[in-house]
């Protein structure tokens, strides 16, 4: 195990009607607020006015920033940044998921910096301070809303990047299950992916001696597989929807990989699928994950048999380690399937034409990846197996 330190200052409200205590909640931080969501799901369901009530019970000033993207865009976090300059905002409340939650923090971190929000993604510049942000999540998935983490689309370079810092977890968030029965059937099975995808990227380790965090993921992973299917069936099904929630949250909130080596190569193969066809994060992770697997799992065998039988009730009897290991990635592959998600970038009309392209960005800086370090030659491997 790898040493560590763990920190997290996100505050947690979890529960049906929490909203009720949204303005008691962002009373500390100041009265000139922007409001941060996407399309008009939230005005549909309500949560809007919920909002706007709570904010007028402390006399707050409300600037809007509605129309974030499903992959936010440079040009939108430009606009959130040059209201909260002009309008001298004190917080930033993001209402919606996890790209609206990215896209509020690339705007708290960037209103306060004299210069190109991009810096922040291309390695120009560092976050030396930030806007208070604070969030009401509607969608399991990223787990956005307790992390310091946030990926931004630049659609003018096709680019996608992330940025990260401690100062810009939020200082609360509010999850209430019953805000994402709503959610639609699509977006529903891209969240059970991403959460999915966020414990491999941790899970799928060569460091070793660290059964608590392997069983952490493999919990996490369970829960997700035994309420997603629920979560589809019937949208309103409290339990299912309340724990994939708290999954989606503790998938990425920086349980995982204390003491851990993590991955991330698969993520960042993604990023750069979707910042060229703009497909959903979820989507393109199913797609290229068991592909991700297939090529690396030689690499420690042993890992890959653990996940089959722990987590896939693979019966090891009769069988080799790689003919396990590939029963539990058959397995992952399988479940994607059942559930709705693509298996193939042919199912989104992606082709080969920019595979070199997306192989090249994606390691632009290097080889990427720790469980086995990807070049672009393997990369493109990866992408070609996908197509």
């Amino acid at each position: 195990m790898n040493a560590f330190e763990l920190h997290n200052p996100t505050k947690l409200v979890f529960g049906a009607g929490k909203v009720s205590q949204l303005g008691g909640l962002v009373k500390p931080y100041g009265k000139r607020i922007l409001l941060v969501y996407g399309g008009g799901s939230i005005k549909s369901s309500g949560l809007y006015d919920d909002v706007l009530e709570q904010l007028s019970k402390i006399g707050a000033t409300v600037h809007e920033l509605s129309g974030i993207e499903p992959n936010p865009r440079l040009s939108t976090v430009n606009k959130g940044i040059e209201i909260c300059r002009k309008e001298k905002v004190e917080f930033v409340l993001a209402v919606g998921g996890g790209s609206v939650l990215d896209a509020a923090k690339a705007i708290a971190a960037g209103a306060l910096y004299d210069g190109d929000m991009w810096d922040f993604t291309v390695h120009k510049a560092i976050i030396q301070e930030a806007l208070p942000i604070g969030t009401v999540l509607t969608l399991a998935a990223t787990g956005s809303e307790m992390n310091g983490n946030a990926v931004i689309s630049n659609w003018e370079t096709k680019q996608k990047r992330g940025l990260g810092s401690k100062l810009i977890y939020p200082q609360f968030s509010i999850l209430d299950p019953k805000l994402t029965y709503t959610v639609p059937v699509n977006q529903t099975i891209n969240g059970i992916v991403d959460i999915m995808s966020h414990v491999f990227e941790q899970y799928f380790s060569l460091t070793t001696d660290i059964p608590l965090q392997e069983r952490f993921a493999e919990s996490i992973l369970l829960t997700v597989i035994e309420n997603g299917e629920k979560a589809i069936a019937d949208g309103s099904d409290y339990d299912a929807r309340a724990n994939l929630l708290l999954a989606g949250t503790y998938a990425l909130n920086g349980t995982l990989p204390n003491g851990v080596t993590t991955d991330w190569a698969t993520h960042g193969i993604e990023h750069e699928v979707s910042a060229i066809y703009d497909i959903a994060h979820g989507a393109g992770l199913s797609i290229i994950f068991p592909n991700w697997m297939k090529f690396v799992y030689k690499e420690r065998v042993s890992k890959f048999v653990q996940y089959a039988v722990r987590v896939w009730n693979v019966d090891p009897a009769g069988k080799s380690d790689d003919e396990i290991a590939l029963a539990g990635i058959e397995a992952t592959r399988a479940y994607f399937t059942r559930i709705g998600s693509p298996a193939t970038l042919g199912e989104l009309g992606i082709n080969d034409e920019q595979l070199d392209r997306m192989a090249e960005e994606a390691t632009q800086f290097g080889p990427i990846g720790t469980f086995k370090q990807l070049n672009k030659d393997d990369v493109l491997s990866i992408l070609t197996a996908s197509l």
